[in-house]
């Protein structure tokens, strides 16, 4: 069976991490997906550690299953080839800020001029509109921005940087993926194409499911580790004899006495569920008292078979070697150009009955741009005077 999307072809202008890993997505469930990259001005996440030789494993993995065109888009030659190839590609990602692909003759109307169905779809920090549109941004200024790290922390020491980039992947890539099947879907029945306008600063504003509803029901702002789901209560992260760390999420009635069972300590409970937030302390440092008393290994025995929401805090390599993960079949091989086989996280997309196997590792810089250039009726020649003129670049000149 083919794949879900392999009708559907892309031409991706970001660069870095949102837009990439939203194509990187569409591309795992079969998306063509074509790079158009600048031949002087390297995608920084090329040469980001660490690398595998001289491949960047951060690149390899975020670009797998894509080709690469370069264009100099300042070159009125490029800009061209682009206008051709959206009558085929006709679903656009790009991550430049609001006025760029304006300026290089590639804004939505003018590509929608030449195909009413294109989909275009723009990922930047704070949105095309509004006063913020051309400031500079990362992913911990979208956090803090949209009160996010407001409450996420500890009261002693503030806001924490998180591990992932919650604001460029789950708000840009993911709403961005959302976006475009959303506006697929559309186009099949009305045949038109539309704009998508992804500011990870919005997504992240939107992160705030429960504490928002609960700040404009009440007026009142959470504070850090105020809350039943940011410290406030059983809800956290607990030391071990060993200096590792447990999770507990035994919010519910029945996990909590779960818990208190497992622990021998019954009398907790009310604590527990308590609406009161000394009550829910008191439970907690009870909870801190007793988990430093045994390892992690010890504390992964006695709640083995318990069903009260206790997991341990694994590193990666923990992570990776866990059964849970091992049978979802969470990590893949990818071949390389080379050959050489790399070890990369699968999508966690499953269809029943299919296994979709992700493309090659990411494709060097240009490394398509003849095959693309002959695919769109440009002979050798022409393919060399479009070289010459610096409208685009071959592989073997990738790093001039």
């Amino acid at each position: 069976m083919s794949a879900p999307l392999s009708s559907l072809k892309i031409l991706d202008f970001s660069t870095l991490l949102p837009g990439p890993c939203a194509t990187m997505m569409l591309a795992d469930m079969g998306a063509q997906v074509l790079r158009i990259e600048s031949p002087t001005r390297t995608d920084l996440l090329r040469v980001v550690p660490p690398m595998v030789g001289e491949v960047s494993a951060s690149h390899a993995y975020l670009n797998r299953g894509k080709r690469s065109l370069t264009l100099d888009l300042k070159q009125p030659q490029a800009v061209d080839i682009v206008k051709k190839l959206i009558l085929e590609y006709d679903i656009l990602v790009e991550q430049f800020r609001p006025g760029v692909m304006q300026r290089l003759g590639l804004d939505y109307e003018t590509l929608r001029a030449i195909n009413p169905r294109v989909i275009y779809c723009s990922i930047t920090g704070y949105g095309q509109s509004g006063p913020y549109r051309d400031r500079p941004g990362h992913d911990i200024n979208y956090l803090a921005l949209a009160g996010v790290s407001s409450y996420s922390g500890r009261a002693e020491s503030g806001p924490s940087p998180f591990g992932v980039q919650a604001a460029d992947v789950a708000g840009g890539s993911h709403h961005a993926v959302m976006g475009i099947l959303a506006a697929v879907v559309q186009r099949q029945l009305n045949g038109e194409g539309r704009r998508i306008d992804i500011s990870m600063s919005d997504a992240a504003l939107a992160m705030n499911h429960m504490a928002m509803a609960g700040y404009l029901a009440t007026g009142e702002d959470p504070q850090l580790e105020k809350e039943i789901l940011n410290g406030g209560g059983c809800y956290d992260y607990y030391r071990t004899q060993d200096g590792r760390y447990l999770s507990v999420g035994a919010l519910e009635p029945q996990f909590a006495e779960a818990l208190c069972r497992a622990l021998d300590v019954p009398h907790m409970l009310p604590l527990m569920l308590s609406p009161r937030e000394l009550d829910r302390q008191a439970s907690k440092q009870k909870l801190t008292e007793i988990f430093l008393g045994k390892t992690l290994a010890e504390w992964r025995q006695v709640f083995a078979s318990v069903d009260a929401c206790v997991e341990p805090v694994l590193s990666l390599s923990e992570a990776e070697n866990h059964p849970h993960f091992k049978a979802r079949d969470m990590f893949c091989q990818v071949s390389d150009d080379d050959g050489v086989s790399r070890k990369q996280l699968a999508s966690p997309i499953k269809f029943e009955g299919d296994a979709f196997v992700p493309g090659r590792a990411g494709a060097a810089l240009g490394q398509h741009s003849q095959e693309v250039l002959t695919e769109l009726g440009f002979n050798d020649a022409e393919i060399d005077a479009l070289m010459e003129q610096g409208g685009s670049s071959s592989p073997k000149k990738r790093f001039n």
